[in-house]
């Protein structure tokens, strides 16, 4: 009888479970939870900048200080990302994710308490390592712990948690500063540090599936430097506003070389630290330019919208936290919901409807002015969340189902400095637009003013605010509402036409797969 049991028990395995574990559900929470806190630190310092500027409550910091301590960190996070995504696959995908945990929550409480400027951008790009290391580990992890069942899913919670960092983000900073100092936007990373280190150890695997390769420093040197080069240079020239600027076009000229050489390297490399060859893969590659365009229009966005709220509506920095989160509302409808309907209509159909509805909440800036009351408003940022959380999830899908398993780290790499670099571009290029229209539209109505007040005047929105408070002249606050509205529209279709070319290129690259396979892949 035992023997018949016996062989009963292995003629009929156990089938597995139809719906995720809720082991399963905890590991998919540490990871969204890891890369809350990255995407968290991408927005949560913008409402921080005024404080910061403050000699009394902040750091006296100059305005090009202001802008770096935003830049160190998302400079270092996109430049480095390759690096991680190696290093992931060669130790662990598990050990890197702690590992940077680890460096980010110890940079983390470095820039809370910063003694100076100087001081706290150092810290921020430390905190940029920790990313780099944490995010292609997560993603990574994330295939290992769904199958191809599940996939799908997991990957639309977890990109669905970038969208909520974006609106959680301001308003996390906002009501911290109505409390505390400003370096309570930074420490507050220390206890999620420390909740995700600890559900990492219990509920994520670990060594398994790390897989022995030979490390590639010659590529690591090539990629980090030529991708430095490139993003420095484009940081730089939205700043100065000067794109012909020696030391602008040299950084972005020698990067692209770099870049180059890195791509002829690796093609004759037997390990390389990323097999170029993927992106002769045209849904990779379509995939791939696709997020980038996304997050260019999405961030561009964030940027103008802030000082939309806080410079024309006259809003507090809460105020204009509070009035972003319906974004988070559209990412939370579009994230899940795009898996079923990938399912049912294939990757082609669902993510090019998902950025066209992005396009049209990018564009739709274009019918708002100083006058405009915010429904209006939030309608439109919910139809950049929902196209964001539609589209995001299965272009990840579409470039993790194309690597092999002892790859995903480095493809994690890829789709994460896909997004950032589509994130410093959109904010470098869509803030020069703004920038370089302001400028043009307000020029003439300060004719009157002398050329040094002038020149001062016309520098920003808020300086022209300032001038015209100072020399009782309150028609130049409504000259600056009206030059920045206009500098708006224009950025808003620059926007909503790379993300346009987005859709267009998903159309393109997956053309030749079937919705009749619900996936298609």
């Amino acid at each position: 009888m035992a023997a018949q049991n016996t062989a009963t028990t292995d003629a009929a395995p156990a089938e597995p479970p139809s719906s995720p574990t809720g082991r399963q559900w905890l590991a998919l929470s540490v990871l969204v939870l890891s890369q809350l806190a990255v995407w968290l630190d991408n927005t949560v310092l913008n409402v921080a900048l005024t404080t910061l500027a403050d000699p009394d409550e902040g750091l006296g910091a100059s305005p090009n200080q202001l802008q770096w301590s935003i830049s160190s960190y998302t400079l270092v996070f996109a430049v480095l990302l390759f690096t991680g995504g190696v290093l992931a696959d060669r130790y662990g995908h598990r050990r890197l994710l702690l590992t940077g945990m680890l460096v980010f929550g110890a940079a983390s409480a470095w820039a809370g308490y910063a003694g100076s400027a100087t001081e706290l951008i150092i810290a921020r790009g430390v905190m940029g390592v920790g990313s780099a290391l944490i995010m292609p580990a997560t993603l990574a992890l994330l295939a290992q712990v769904f199958d191809e069942r599940h996939r799908a899913t997991a990957i639309a919670i977890w990109s669905g948690s970038s969208g909520i960092a974006i609106a959680t983000g301001p308003m996390l900073s906002g009501a911290l500063l109505d409390h505390f100092w400003w370096g309570s936007v930074f420490l507050v990373n220390v206890p999620i540090v420390v909740l995700c280190v600890a559900g990492s150890l219990v509920f994520l695997p670990g060594v398994a599936q790390r897989v022995r390769q030979k490390f590639d420093p010659l590529g690591v040197v090539l990629s980090t430097a030529g991708l430095f080069a490139i993003v420095w240079g484009v940081i730089e020239g939205g700043h100065r506003n000067d794109w012909t600027d020696p030391a602008i076009l040299a950084a972005l000229i020698g990067g692209a070389l770099l870049v180059v050489v890195f791509v002829l390297v690796e093609l004759r490399v037997a390990n390389p630290s990323f097999d170029v060859r993927l992106f002769r893969d045209i849904r990779f590659t379509g995939a791939g330019v696709a997020v980038m365009l996304t997050f260019f229009g999405l961030n561009g966005s964030m940027y103008y919208t802030s000082f939309y709220l806080q410079g024309v509506h006259g809003q507090t920095p809460l105020e204009c936290g509070l009035s972003i989160a319906p974004v988070a509302l559209g990412v939370l409808l579009g994230a899940p919901l795009s898996a079923k309907l990938v399912r049912a209509y294939g990757v082609r159909a669902v993510v090019t409807t998902a950025m066209l509805i992005a396009t049209t909440g990018f564009f739709a800036y274009v019918f708002l002015d100083e006058h405009s009351g915010l429904p209006l408003f939030w309608v439109f940022l919910v139809l950049q969340g929902l196209g964001m959380g539609a589209a995001v999830a299965p272009t990840t899908e579409a470039i993790m189902s194309v690597l092999p398993a002892d790859r995903t780290g480095a493809g994690s790499a890829v789709n994460n400095a896909m997004r950032q670099i589509g994130g410093v571009l959109g904010v470098a290029v869509l803030g020069s637009v703004l920038v370089s229209v302001y400028r043009d539209r307000i020029t003439p109505g300060l004719d009157r003013l002398p050329r040094g007040t002038a020149d001062s005047a016309k520098e920003s929105p808020e300086a022209t605010r300032m001038i015209g408070d100072r020399l009782r002249m309150p028609h130049l606050s409504d000259l600056a509402d009206q030059g920045f509205v206009h500098a708006m529209h224009v950025a808003s279709v620059v926007g909503a036409i790379a993300a346009a070319a987005g859709a267009g290129i998903i159309w393109w690259t997956f053309r030749h797969t079937s919705s009749a396979s619900g996936s298609g892949h």
